[in-house]
């Protein structure tokens, strides 16, 4: 027996069992950690574990999303190297090259029996900005592709400009929202929310600790409904879950992935290290967003697309977030 090899199999498989974040690193890869990814590309897909990769979300306007590729699908290889043992880390370094260059994945999705190759090419990621846009006589949307330390300050200018066109009721779209760090959901949600507990966060071993509404907070005060899905993960889902557990907006569409947890790197004595959630994010009334998730008030079923297939006209997870604003109006 190769008593190397049977440990390092025990290890990944210790850490395989925790959460689909925590991962082995052997030596090699723990050199990689930390290392500036300044002037890397990739194709623009968050990952996540079950049994092999799955994916989060693609970044939008990126070339998984150009390529038509969709939250739940599974990564099956990547360059022709199986992921069934693959951990997030691995598989999101994999994905990582000079901007130009190409990967080869090979997707499956929903039933099918044989899996997609999807050809991609790698583009150095941009920044994406919050839009708004009006929908209809008194109700505005806006999208927030990430959470960045700009989103709080664009978000509050989009949602202005939009009730000084007559917006009575706005929809925040943070449907395949991925990007963004923990802290920024909060402060997004400060706009929104005046009073009260926006979440906890608990370190290993330790008492959660409350972020709470201060002085200032919630100075809009517009109807809301937010749109999320299986895709809207990490800040996003702070966000969603401030607000929408203190009954400022309503949650349309699908429960988001379960994604709001840090990590740190534990290094071992033999040069390889375990990189391990120690820190949960907590939704306002105390029950933790990862691997659970937030879900909505009103939930909407999103049918599957098959590749090659074009999906059927229409936004009804949209539909019927105006639908439900609209109807709360009527009745107040």
């Amino acid at each position: 027996v190769d008593v190397d090899k049977v440990m390092h199999g025990a290890m990944h498989g210790l850490a395989d069992g925790l959460d689909p974040d925590s991962a082995y690193l052997d030596a090699t890869q723990m050199k990689t950690v930390g290392q500036p990814t300044a002037g890397l590309a990739d194709p623009g897909l968050e990952l996540t574990r079950q049994y092999y990769l799955r994916v989060i979300a693609a970044r939008e306007g990126s070339p998984a999303a150009r390529a038509g590729l969709r939250p739940g699908d599974y990564v099956r290889s990547i360059d022709g190297q199986s992921t069934r043992d693959t951990s997030v880390f691995e598989g999101m370094h994999l994905l990582r090259g000079k901007p130009g260059t190409k990967v080869t994945l090979a997707v499956l999705r929903g039933n099918a029996a044989e899996p997609h190759e999807v050809v991609l090419t790698r583009e150095t990621p941009q920044s994406l900005n919050v839009k708004g846009r009006t929908l209809a006589p008194g109700t505005g949307y806006v999208r927030v592709p990430e959470f960045t330390k700009a989103t709080a300050g664009q978000l509050r200018s989009e949602i202005a400009a939009l009730t000084r066109g007559g917006a009575q009721r706005v929809v925040i779209d943070v449907r395949g929202t991925t990007a963004g760090d923990l802290d920024l959901g909060y402060e997004g949600a400060r706009l929104f929310v005046a009073s009260g507990t926006l979440g906890y966060s608990q370190a290993r071993g330790k008492d959660k600790v409350p972020v709470s509404a201060a002085t200032g907070d919630g100075a809009i005060a517009v109807p809301l409904a937010i749109l999320t899905d299986n895709g809207t993960a990490g800040a996003a889902e702070v966000f969603a879950a401030a607000v929408g557990g203190n009954k400022r907006a309503t949650l349309v569409g699908e429960r988001t992935i379960g994604r709001a947890g840090r990590q740190k790197v534990v290094a071992l004595p033999d040069g390889a290290g375990l990189l391990l959630t120690n820190v949960l994010y907590l939704g306002p009334g105390g029950a933790s967003l990862n691997e659970r998730g937030v879900v909505p008030d009103v939930a909407v079923d999103v049918p599957s697309v098959d590749f090659g297939i074009e999906p059927t006209p229409g936004d009804p997870v949209l539909d019927k977030a105006v639908e439900t604003l609209t109807a709360a109006k009527k009745a107040a």
